[in-house]
């Protein structure tokens, strides 16, 4: 039996690809990191310890087997053409919410209210390359202060058409700090992102543990 661990590559050191990049080391697994900015990531890798390596993005992607681009939905885009060679045959982990500013404070959506940025970017990701959506369920704070609750933890939600992929996102999310909880194909992954019914910032409204999500009126 291979008990070798999902190798992950983080390309992206903002709010969310940091606090995945704490949390994985924290649950004792091995990360990549890799972004534009090449003193940032050896400066977090230093704060991480061993378990961070640095490589550049290209090689990043070549060397993992998960590949979470922790960047903003219209940078995903130019990311997916940028990387199409290395990117094909990968699973990538797609973290985005499609939303701006919306001038009063808050945020609107940047792509049509029934759209999702999960069944989008499917269309455009590389060739032979598998998508899943998750890890953006929760704002960066809740991504850290979340994780490894006890006695129970809190639920992580994805969605993903392709299910010989889950055990990797599964032994992810676990290793994260969470619980996974597959909602279904890619056509539900709106209901986990900002506004969506399973989102932090949509109908839920804040982390919850796999009891509580049951007794929710949100699961159907």
């Amino acid at each position: 039996m291979n008990t070798a661990k999902t190798t992950v590559a983080i390309i992206g050191l903002g709010n969310i690809g940091k606090a995945l990049a704490t949390n994985l080391v924290k649950g004792n697994h091995a990360v990549i990191l890799a972004s534009r900015d090449g003193e940032k990531t050896k400066e977090l890798a230093g704060q991480l310890g061993n378990l961070a390596t640095v490589k550049e993005i290209a090689d990043a992607i070549q060397e993992a087997d998960v590949i979470i681009p922790a960047m903003y939905f219209n940078a995903l885009k130019e990311f997916f053409q940028t990387y199409s060679k290395e990117l094909e045959g990968k699973i990538i982990v797609d973290v985005s919410n499609p939303i701006a500013p919306d001038g009063n404070g808050g945020f609107k959506k940047i792509i049509g209210q029934s759209e999702s940025a999960g069944k989008i970017l499917a269309e455009l990701a590389p060739q032979n390359a598998k998508l899943i959506k998750a890890f953006g369920t929760l704002g960066a704070g809740s991504l850290l202060s979340a994780a490894f609750a006890e006695p129970n933890k809190k639920v992580l939600f994805y969605a993903s058409d392709s299910t010989n992929s889950n055990q990797h996102i599964e032994e992810l999310i676990t290793h994260s700090g969470f619980v996974p909880f597959h909602v279904g194909g890619l056509d539900q992954s709106i209901r986990i992102e900002v506004f969506g019914d399973l989102h932090e910032f949509g109908a839920l409204g804040k982390t919850v543990t796999l009891e509580e999500f049951k007794n929710t009126t949100t699961h159907a």
